[in-house]
């Protein structure tokens, strides 16, 4: 066992088969129920804190978990500051 975690070891096979069994990839099935979470702008300081980490990693694991039960979502741990659209359009 190494002594110190190298998470390319890890997770870039994991990461990997995720993508060839297209995980990431929302399937157009419009009787899936939506999920959708709003990202809030952000705070008036402007200097993240921790706060925000905890927040997002709520929000990712939300947004997982509904991916995981069907329901169709983007692409979880991705956020941009742009409208997403399903490749069919929805």
């Amino acid at each position: 066992m190494e002594k110190t975690y190298n998470p390319q070891d890890i997770e870039q096979p994991l990461y990997e088969h995720w993508e060839k069994q297209g995980y990431f990839k929302p399937n157009g099935d419009e009787s899936q129920e939506s999920f959708c979470i709003m990202i809030p702008p952000p705070n008036v300081t402007g200097s993240l804190h921790m706060g925000h980490a905890f927040q997002q990693t709520i929000m990712d694991t939300m947004i997982r978990y509904q991916r995981m039960q069907g329901k169709k979502h983007p692409v979880a741990g991705r956020y941009r500051p742009r409208r997403y659209r399903y490749p069919d359009g929805g």
